[in-house]
């Protein structure tokens, strides 16, 4: 669902749809995976432009930034676990160096002093937020490894001409950190739109992880016609029968970003 609203306002804006599979978390990178879902999206008629971009293709990106953040004094070594954080606020153990007999396991992102963030989403209204008593100094890259999605994103966003993030609120949490980041990065600002996310009566997201119903791939109509449903978009009686393509024309004709709460 959040695919089908991201294409829907790219397209309604006049701008691109592109694709990128974020997979920076090497170890929980399931095979096949991304071919899956690309084969999804073509058959919801969800055509995206140019190539699609893998974050595993990006790492010499990731390292410049983050080599950047460090000349200014924005990053530092740690030895912490994420176990070692308060309420998940981590405390700053290292943030003057690491303790005697330890040994560093991330490399974290030094969260300025005056760090309070506020900006509007088109979806959630007003937001403010000050990163560091919310979550503390952040990991940007694991020792053995694994880039944080918090720097990927917001370096892939900026390389991509990204203007306009529309995705799911179950992501609004990370939006100040990533803007902090952009800040200091010398990048300009994105608009944002965070749109609910489907849950099941557990209040789980529906997602593989959850082991929610994937989407029909023979017969994606009602699936469509139920996302446009739930982002409070017109639907006739009969659109879950029209192809992806009609479907997705439909819901061109009439998308409303406003409507959506």
């Amino acid at each position: 669902m959040t695919a089908l609203a991201s294409f829907l306002d790219a397209r309604a804006s006049g701008g691109e749809w592109l694709v990128r599979i974020e997979d920076v978390d090497i170890p929980r990178t399931v095979a096949g995976a991304a071919g899956d879902i690309l084969r999804c999206l073509e058959a919801c008629a969800l055509e995206w432009d140019g190539e699609v971009v893998h974050q595993t293709t990006r790492f010499a990106a990731y390292r410049a930034a983050l080599d950047g953040l460090g000349r200014q004094g924005f990053t530092y070594p740690c030895a912490c676990s994420r176990k070692e954080a308060s309420d998940g606020v981590y405390p700053g153990t290292c943030r003057s160096g690491i303790p005697a007999g330890r040994t560093a396991r991330l490399t974290r992102f030094r969260v300025p002093i005056a760090a309070w963030i506020n900006f509007d989403d088109l979806v959630m209204g007003r937001q403010r937020e000050d990163v560091r008593k919310k979550t503390g100094d952040f990991p940007l890259l694991r020792a053995d490894g694994v880039w944080a999605y918090q720097l990927a994103v917001v370096v892939d966003d900026a390389w991509q001409q990204i203007t306009h993030v529309v995705r799911g609120a179950d992501l609004l949490d990370s939006t100040a950190r990533q803007i902090v980041l952009q800040r200091l990065m010398g990048l300009r600002p994105f608009t944002y739109a965070h749109i609910p996310v489907v849950i099941d009566p557990k209040g789980q997201k529906l997602s593989k992880q959850n082991k929610a119903e994937p989407v029909d791939i023979a017969n994606p109509g009602p699936a469509l016609a139920e996302a446009l449903r739930f982002l409070h978009q017109p639907v006739t009686a009969d659109l879950a029968r029209w192809t992806p393509r009609d479907i997705v024309a439909h819901a061109l004709r009439h998308w409303n970003l406003a409507a959506v709460h």
